[in-house]
């Protein structure tokens, strides 16, 4: 059986990973994971267990009665916690947030780092997330490094979150940002960095199409190499 490739695509919140991961897998015919997703399906685990973020030892003492899979329905990753389909309940500022407390936690990372791990080994794949190329699939194929200005970050950001009918402001949404950057980075295990070998693109003033055949082509090149 021939050797499964992996795309990785790294970022902060905002820099247009997700939907840029998400086309470029449709484009190659690959799977894309959400891995971002999968830390907020823990995250609303901990939050219906009444189990705040911020307390790891109580994290930690529920997460061997946390199953979580990752189902591809009607072409769209859904997230599934203990059998439940909670795709549609955790894309919210509180999951963000709460996401992001508990993914600077050793073994829900390592967890989540198992089943990715696995996932990459049997299928043609594109990872995006925070340490995917740096941590998770170190030796991928193809590893690019997504980033742009955190105003307009925020922004993209904000207008998502409010056409999903969410209550949100700007300012509210930028903080959360610039928080969660600084956990990002500043986290002791796995921290958000710029992979060894990856390929930087701002996507500041980049539209979603460009940002695609920038990755398309650098792969199309490196194949010719």
């Amino acid at each position: 059986m021939s050797k499964s490739i992996n795309i990785t695509l790294d970022g902060p919140g905002g820099s247009g990973k997700t939907t840029i991961a998400k086309a470029i897998a449709k484009d190659l015919n690959y799977i894309y994971v959400d891995t971002g997703g999968m830390y907020r399906g823990v995250a609303w685990f901990i939050d219906s267990r009444d189990i705040d973020a911020t307390d790891e030892q109580g994290v930690l003492g529920v997460l061997p009665e946390l199953s979580l899979d990752i189902k591809v329905v009607d072409g769209e990753q859904h997230v599934f916690v203990n059998g439940q389909d909670v795709s549609g309940q955790i894309r919210t500022p509180k999951m963000s947030q709460c996401a992001s407390i508990i993914s600077t936690y050793k073994d829900v990372r390592l967890k989540l780092v198992s089943m990715q791990r696995e996932i990459a080994r049997s299928v043609n794949s594109v990872f995006d997330g925070r340490d995917m190329g740096s941590y998770v699939l170190p030796f991928a194929e193809y590893k690019f490094y997504l980033t742009a200005d955190i105003d307009e970050r925020a922004k993209r950001r904000y207008l998502e979150l409010k056409d999903k009918g969410q209550d949100v402001s700007l300012g509210d949404v930028k903080q959360d940002m610039i928080e969660r950057d600084e956990r990002d980075s500043s986290r002791a295990f796995a921290p958000l960095v710029i992979p060894t070998g990856a390929f930087v693109i701002d996507t500041t003033n980049l539209t979603i199409e460009e940002v695609k055949n920038i990755i398309l082509n650098k792969i199309g090149k490196l194949n010719k190499d």
